[in-house]
């Protein structure tokens, strides 16, 4: 049986006229065959579904895609589409994509990772001509991604990646965070809190670490009691926000690692009936119009999301393009000051 097409060493989708080339017979009747239309010899119709399958063949739905192999879409997952933080992303990443002439299916995994394995399937059944994903924060497994490279399909991971060979887009977030926990100590906070989201999430390893780097860089000693790291739903939050309270040495401070942590812990401050910032301090990663409407208003880390679209979408069209080499983009977050930050004495 032939191999694999491979075009300058990479493995390329095949379609029915490849597998009609391979056989040395007409497209026509490769698609009777894999239609199931009379009109092809039992032998020739299991010869040609053998090689179908052996090629990882899969039926495009899209009519220009059976004459050009492009569907002109672009797969998007984010863990949840209603989230300010990935709406916007997506906004300026469709943004980008329309001028380029693509259109954009938006899809939510509802931050779970079975769900995006099956989304990351079904769009390569529907032969998009590339996949931008923000992981699941219990995503441990990228085999899901690794099969779309095999099949030289563009991918590119933002905001929450992992260690993998594929391109990437983040912000600078153990330096970011340092910079925070810097701030915090020069205003007097001596027991600095981090909430952050599943230790299994990349994001959530890199912005812990930047804590701790800056804790040592201070010599402030780490307190294991005040690294909560769980879930990042605001329930979860609640929770450990609560317990943070109960301590015998509660925090002054807090760094929320996510927009909903940074609400739950906003609401757990205020059920105790502590003053913010007086009491306690309170900086979180959230959108400045979410931080806006608080009182008093949140200081947070603001991220570019306009940047973060745009370059998840620039490293997408240049694989589809034909650079296929891997790149990791990192864009530099900067911390803006609110009302939830003074002087503590």
């Amino acid at each position: 049986m032939a191999n694999l097409i491979n075009i300058d060493g990479r493995m390329k989708r095949i379609s029915q006229r490849d597998i009609a080339k391979i056989l040395g017979i007409n497209v026509s009747t490769v698609s009777r065959a894999l239609r199931g239309v009379e009109g092809v010899g039992p032998e020739l119709k299991e010869k040609i579904a053998q090689l179908a399958k052996e090629q990882g063949y899969t039926p495009n739905p899209f009519a220009l895609s059976l004459r050009y192999d492009t569907t002109r879409t672009i797969g998007v997952i984010v863990p949840n589409v209603s989230f300010s933080h990935f709406a916007h992303i997506v906004k300026y990443l469709e943004m980008e994509a329309k001028k380029a002439g693509y259109m954009c299916i938006i899809t939510d995994s509802d931050d779970k990772y079975e769900n995006e394995v099956a989304i990351v399937e079904h769009m390569m059944s529907m032969h998009v001509d590339g996949i931008i994903v923000c992981l699941a924060q219990d995503t441990t497994d990228y085999s899901h991604l690794f099969r779309v490279k095999e099949r030289s399909v563009p991918i590119v991971i933002f905001d929450r990646i992992a260690d993998v060979n594929l391109s990437t887009v983040v912000i600078n977030d153990t330096d970011s965070v340092r910079q925070v926990t810097h701030y915090l100590i020069d205003c007097g906070a001596k027991r600095i809190a981090f909430l952050g989201g599943s230790n299994r999430m990349k994001q959530t390893a890199d912005r812990k670490h930047g804590y701790l780097e800056a804790l040592r860089e201070r010599r402030i000693p780490i307190r294991k009691e005040l690294v909560k790291c769980h879930n990042t739903s605001f329930n979860s939050g609640l929770t450990d926000m609560m317990d943070l309270l109960d301590l015998p040495e509660p925090p002054d401070a807090i760094i929320a690692a996510h927009g909903l942590l940074a609400n739950a812990a906003f609401k757990a401050i205020n059920s105790r009936g502590l003053r913010i910032p007086e009491d306690i301090a309170l900086v979180g990663y959230m959108s400045d119009w979410v931080s806006d409407i608080m009182t008093p208003r949140i200081t947070f880390v603001k991220q570019n999301l306009r940047d973060i679209g745009g370059k998840a979408f620039k490293l997408l069209n240049d694989q589809i393009n034909g650079d296929f080499s891997v790149k990791h983009i990192v864009l530099k977050a900067r911390l803006e000051l609110r009302e939830t930050t003074k002087k503590i004495t």
